[in-house]
């Protein structure tokens, strides 16, 4: 009887084997911080908290897509008019005239921002509502839903506040379109506000032009005449200083921008002139000089020019002809020759008397050349000095001739650019143009209901996950069996279903699910330690209810079947349950063997199930705690085993009592029974680490009363396959040896 416990069969329980390697993987990863294999995927976790609370998140949705419904069916239909404008950068420029603005502005990034921002101003507002009258009709405020005010000036501040709240100005995107749209319970207002909208902006754009050009007509004409003033007395110290100084300017030379170039006055012409007349009599008087000076009178080219000299050199030469035929033919006494000779010397003295008045006339015109050259050197020089003294008084001249150049300029540009404004802000155009006017909308805008149900569904969803991970963190307790290894750090020795019937009926059937499911669980124990099945086996909870009886009458049941002897020990002193489960008194029992008593057959009685007694709590101590505490426990231990193969006891819960941890320290392993959603992850591990802490040897983990229906992963469905199907039996995908029967039998 006292033979180690191990399977019949020829191949070792395959369950068993995982369920003992599991264990130690689980300490060993832990003991490494290494949880995350022990975690399964996260998207079955996030699945499982889903359907954990899945009519939670049914309930939410479905409160949040009626609230949605009845919302849209409740809210008054609102209609959209739409006006859409085109906004260019550059305005429109008919006159080829600048205005004040300079055309870089027109291509800033912050353009178009700027106009957004205008079209949602409070000064638009107050002109659309000015321009309607708004405030004045209480057809405004009903198609709105609003109560209008008896005072005027509120009604004026409530008409610009609803304006604002139901404008939307859009931009087109990669356009200069913009779509304006007004939003009320009347299509007709709704048009008439739009098309006001525009208009209105359109006009105020005009205005902020007209009004920028007239404050630059106002500051120009301020500059023009303080310009006007300055030139006025610039030109007048001008004048006065030339005339004071003797400067009569003659001609005065500007540039293209107004500036004087060169002057020209009366001292500068009356030198250049007198210059020029002592040029040409220099000239006159060395050509004088000249003729004077050189050759004898007679050949001088004055009397070679004299028309006297010359027709008496013509005669003088006819005569000196014929004297020279005359002396060919007779003597030079002959009368007649003689008459010749004497013409010809009465021809020369008239040629050398003539040329000599030419010598004469040749030296006189030296002299007067001479004289004349003279007095325009003296005059040239009179005017030197006094262009000289001009030239010096023309500094102070040139002074007073650039500022008066300077103010004429300025007053010039600013009187050019004043007519340029005039013109500009005369017929200038808006850089805002009407594309599509508001029309009266046919259908209304709102509410929509698709958009609201989705607005709704995505609500609820919203809701739901924020009431999941607030339940979650409320409800810290073990969901499913995956959680046992990550949570607490033990093996899961197994799970057992949710019982549709009494636990003890469902028992007594072999094939049942929970029949296999504790099999399986036995089998896992088989390999919880070098001899199989401990000897003495602890079975408790961390709270009452969670199935530790029913678990520890369930592996002693099935135990027995192995052709084992099992004593069945109540060990809840001060709550028993197991006379009740098997319709006993508990008139004697454990109790008693703590207390002295020796005989176990006195305190024992048989059951039905094969190779299973029981052993009940006995009378209730005044103190459990004081009776467990002794070392009387072990020794009644040790006396239970020598008579059966195996101890089971039901230790009552761990929270708050002493006694579990006391039972724990005597038995050789303890079983700890966990509920799903029941007690919270912190008080488990609280309870263990209580027995941890008296020497207690927690062999691992069995998850009881699993709904296959909210369990649908991984557990709980196995079940549903019937007896002899190994296959799924206890929720893992690999198919267990089935145990034998004392016979040799499967089971």
């Amino acid at each position: 009887m006292n033979t180690p416990d191990t399977p019949n069969n020829t191949q070792p329980d395959r369950r068993g084997t995982e369920l003992l390697l599991s264990q130690q993987e689980a300490r060993a990863l832990l003991a490494e911080g290494d949880d995350d294999r022990l975690l399964p995927p996260e998207i079955l976790q996030y699945w499982q908290v889903v359907l954990r609370w899945r009519w939670v998140i049914a309930g939410i949705i479905g409160a949040s897509l009626a609230i949605g419904l009845i919302v849209t069916l409740f809210t008054p239909p609102l209609y959209t008019a739409r006006g859409q404008i085109e906004i260019s950068r550059e305005q429109k420029n008919v006159t080829n005239v600048e205005g004040i603005d300079r055309a870089s502005e027109a291509r800033d990034m912050e353009f178009y921002d700027t106009q957004y921002a205008l079209l949602k101003a409070e000064s638009l507002a107050e002109r659309v509502g000015t321009s309607l009258k708004l405030h004045e009709q209480d057809a405004f405020f009903e198609a709105h839903g609003v109560n209008g005010s008896d005072r005027p000036k509120v009604r004026k501040l409530q008409v610009m506040g609803i304006l604002l709240k139901n404008i939307t100005i859009e931009p087109v995107k990669k356009s200069k379109l913009v779509n304006v749209k007004y939003t009320s319970r009347s299509p007709e207002m709704s048009s008439r506000i739009a098309d006001a909208w525009v208009r209105e902006f359109i006009g105020a754009s005009m205005d902020r032009q007209f009004s920028s050009n007239a404050d630059a007509r106002r500051f120009l004409e301020a500059r023009l005449s303080e310009l006007r003033r300055k030139l006025e007395v610039s030109e007048r110290e001008m004048v006065t200083y030339a005339s004071e100084r003797g400067i009569v300017e003659l001609v005065t030379i500007r540039d293209a921008e107004g500036k004087t170039q060169a002057q020209r006055t009366l001292a500068s012409a009356d030198l250049e002139g007198v210059n020029e007349a002592l040029i040409a009599a220099r000239t006159d008087r060395i050509a004088a000089q000249s003729t004077a000076t050189t050759g004898a009178a007679e050949n001088s080219a004055e009397a070679m020019a004299n028309s006297t000299i010359s027709g008496f050199r013509q005669r003088r030469g006819e005569l000196a002809a014929e004297y020279a035929r005359l002396l060919a033919q007779f003597e030079p006494v002959f009368p007649e020759a003689v008459a010749v000779k004497e013409q010809i010397d009465a021809l020369d003295k008239a040629i050398a008397r003539e040329a000599s008045r030419v010598g004469a006339s040749r030296r006189q015109g030296y002299a007067e050349a001479r004289t004349r050259e003279q007095a325009l050197e003296t005059q040239v020089g009179g005017l030197k000095a006094q262009l000289d003294r001009q030239q010096r008084d023309s500094i102070q001249y040139q002074v007073l001739v650039r500022d008066a150049d300077t103010n004429r300029q300025l007053y010039d540009a600013l009187l050019q650019r004043y007519k340029e404004i005039g013109i500009a802000g005369a017929i200038g155009t808006s850089n805002i143009s009407i594309v599509d006017k508001a029309k009266i909308p046919s259908s209304p805008s709102a509410p929509s209901l698709p958009l609201n149900l989705a607005v709704a569904l995505l609500v609820g969803m919203g809701v739901s996950l924020l009431t999941l991970f607030a339940l979650e963190q409320m409800n810290q307790g073990i969901h499913a069996p995956e959680d046992v290894p990550n949570l607490l750090g033990l093996a899961l020795l197994g799970n057992v279903p949710l019982s549709e019937g009494e636990p003890t009926d469902a028992l007594q059937d072999a094939k049942s699910h929970l029949s296999e499911a504790y099999f399986s669980i036995r089998s896992a124990l088989a390999f919880a330690t070098t001899h199989g099945v401990p000897r003495s086996l602890g079975v408790t909870s961390t709270r009452a209810g969670e199935g530790k009886s029913t678990s520890a009458l369930a592996l002693a049941q099935i135990i027995g079947r192995t052709g084992k002897s099992v004593l069945l020990v109540d060990g809840d002193l001060r709550s028993p349950s197991v006379h009740h489960l098997f319709g006993v008194k508990n008139a004697s029992g454990f109790s008693n063997m703590l207390t002295g008593a020796d005989d176990v057959k006195d305190f024992v009685q048989a059951t039905d199930f094969p190779g299973l007694s029981i052993m009940p709590s006995g009378p209730k101590p005044p103190n459990p705690s004081e009776l467990l505490s002794n070392d009387r426990l072990g020794d009644v231990l040790r006396m239970l085993e020598g008579a059966y193969d195996h101890v089971v006891v039901d230790c009552p819960p761990v929270l708050g009592l002493s006694d579990a941890p006391l039972l724990a320290q005597a038995v050789e392993g303890l079983v700890f029974v966990v509920e799903p959603e029941g007690a919270p992850v912190r008080g488990i591990r609280q309870a263990l680490g209580r027995v941890r802490m008296l020497g207690g040897n927690i062999l691992g983990v069995i998850v009881t009363k699993i709904d296959p229906k909210k369990q649908n992963y991984g557990y709980g469905y196995g079940y549903g396959y019937g007896y002899g199907y190994g296959y799924g039996a206890y929720g893992y995908g690999s198919e267990p040896e089935a145990a034998t029967e004392p016979s040799g039998k499967r089971a």
